[in-house]
């Protein structure tokens, strides 16, 4: 009768006798000075995890469980040149006048200026009042760890002759100073719009829409208006949505023109400071 070896995978030797031993993985018989030990990625550095085994068992150090050490910051230059992000992140209206020549070689040079209006302030291209390029069905959702594009609880939307909004909410609106709104679907067009609000109380809150247009005493809310919060980007240093836009004036040549949130006309001048008049109609 014949009997399985219970040697396993070890040599059995008279002459040279080994230890024998079981692999701590597979559970094989082998000879003691056959297996080694398994080390792994413990932080920075290899650790013996205790465990013998054999040549079949042995695994590589797993990258996932080391650590990953980050080089130390490069040494700052001298005499950097950064990026003007003050001037670069506000985009002024440009005037462009005749180019000029350089009369030793020849190349043309662009020549023009900034925009500005009677009391010196640059007139940026921020888009403002009825939706120009911003989606109220497309509002970023989460900002960091805050939701956005919710839906307030609104009841009225009233006007008295002015161009200041109210706005009534059945529940806490739970808005801050220059939060902003999104309004859409009231029966007034010019009502409708991004803007930033300020607090009256926990119910209620108001915003501005472009000066001096005529609008009427009323509730502009019907069963299709949407107040919902958004974060839309603002010009450089801007903490409000800014309201200009283009009012009609009724009895002069000029048709339509350039107002701000004072209701002041805006008028542009060039290099020189000479007013530059424009008009335009529907």
């Amino acid at each position: 009768m014949g009997y399985a070896s219970q040697a396993g995978r070890a040599r059995t030797s008279a002459k040279s006798p080994q230890a024998h031993a079981i692999c701590d993985r597979c559970g094989f018989r082998y000879n003691h000075v056959d297996l080694r030990w398994q080390f792994d990625w413990r932080g920075t550095s290899l650790q013996n995890i205790r465990l013998l085994v054999c040549n079949s068992c042995t695994d590589e150090a797993q990258q996932q469980l080391r650590a990953i050490v980050l080089p130390a910051d490069p040494v700052p230059i001298v005499n950097p040149r950064i990026q003007d992000f003050a001037v670069s992140e506000t985009d002024y209206l440009y005037a462009q006048t005749p180019t000029a020549t350089d009369p030793t070689t020849g190349i043309p040079i662009p020549q023009g200026s900034d925009l500005i209006t009677q009391d010196g302030i640059n007139i940026t291209t921020q888009v403002v009042g009825p939706p120009l390029g911003l989606d109220p069905n497309g509002i970023m959702p989460l900002k960091d760890i805050t939701f956005f594009d919710v839906k307030l609880t609104v009841t009225t939307i009233t006007t008295v002759g002015t161009n200041v909004v109210t706005v009534t909410c059945v529940t806490p609106h739970g808005l801050s100073e220059n939060s902003q709104v999104a309004v859409t679907g009231t029966s007034l067009n010019t009502v409708m719009g991004f803007y930033s609000v300020k607090i009256v109380s926990p119910y209620v809150f108001t915003y501005e829409v472009v000066p001096l247009i005529n609008i009427v005493p009323g509730n502009w809310m019907t069963a299709t208006t949407i107040v919902a919060t958004c974060s839309i980007g603002l010009p450089y240093n801007y903490l409000q949505v800014p309201i200009i836009g283009i009012v009609k004036q009724v009895g002069n040549s000029t048709a339509y023109f350039f107002t701000n949130s004072l209701g002041q006309p805006i008028y542009f001048q060039n290099v020189g400071g000479n007013i530059l008049y424009w008009s335009f109609s529907s």
